[in-house]
């Protein structure tokens, strides 16, 4: 059963609570200019920037720490960031202190206080999966856009595009999961740097190695993170392990699920982190 079917909000509070706790102790403001541009980036890469009317106006829903609404302030006017969590919410408070255009609300994705039709555009990172009814909150977020106004989501793969053995080596990662999200705080911070110290970094690091030795290493387990710093590791260790709620999704689904919300024009980005994807609200 869902949580529309039963008549809950559609949000996890372990989950919230999580991230808060996290974006408290991790709030990006160590992050280097030259990854937090690298990752926008490629997160950005499909979104129609360009297409954008002057000082639109959209939304971030689940803006965490504030560190993507914090780039893209700079291309808008307006920029309603949205989160669950009082303690994401107040490290993005602090990290756009002054920014013009920021406006923050404490609400989930289907609580949004935004009038349906009423965006330029939207973007949701790394926070629809950890949703329990993800369908529904794809359409959520679609219903306040404007026609024709881009939406970009990411959302976890499920290996589609990997080889087959990444399957069954993401089950073993996500029964260490299952119990490292239900640690205190403090011992799945502590965990989860492990991970990042004993296993992100040794395997990113190879995989540098092997790029400069002239190999391919799209396979390698977690290249992305051959020229990230330490930090961006031991975020997404926690971000990986630390989180009770998570969703998977193949290309195929993420664009039904796209399309039966209302978006079309679809286009996914074929670069990491997968899958990323930018569509329009149908007019």
């Amino acid at each position: 059963m869902n949580s529309k079917t039963a008549g809950m909000r559609n949000l996890d509070e372990a989950t919230v609570a999580g991230f808060g706790q996290e974006w408290s102790e991790y709030d990006q403001v160590e992050l280097g200019t030259q990854d937090l541009q690298s990752i926008f980036d490629s997160y950005f890469a499909v979104f129609p920037f360009e297409d954008l009317p002057p000082d639109a106006e959209g939304f971030d829903l689940g803006c965490g720490s504030g560190r993507w609404a914090d780039l893209v302030l700079a291309k808008v006017g307006r920029l309603h960031c949205i989160d669950p969590s009082e303690l994401a919410l107040s490290v993005a408070r602090r990290r756009l202190a002054g920014r013009k255009g920021a406006v923050f609300h404490h609400a989930s994705v289907d609580d949004m206080p935004l009038a349906d039709d009423s965006q330029d555009f939207g973007y949701s990172l790394g926070v629809l999966h950890h949703v329990p009814d993800t369908a529904a909150a794809m359409a959520a977020c679609v219903r306040k856009l404007k026609p024709g106004a881009p939406f970009l989501v990411y959302l976890y793969h499920s290996f589609d595009n990997r080889p087959f053995w990444y399957r069954p080596l993401w089950v073993a990662t996500d029964v260490a999961r299952k119990g490292i999200s239900r640690m205190p705080f403090v011992l799945r911070k502590s965990v989860t740097s492990m991970i990042a110290a004993l296993v992100y970094w040794p395997l990113a690091r190879t995989a540098k190695l092997a790029e400069r030795m002239g190999r391919n290493v799209v396979d390698y387990p977690l290249s992305i993170y051959r020229d990230r710093d330490f930090y961006v590791m031991r975020t997404d260790a926690l971000d990986r392990f630390g989180t009770r709620l998570e969703h998977r999704f193949s290309r195929a689904e993420i664009e039904q699920m796209m399309s039966a919300a209302g978006l079309q024009q679809i286009r996914f980005s074929e670069n990491p982190p997968f899958w990323v994807a930018c569509g329009r609200r149908s007019r």
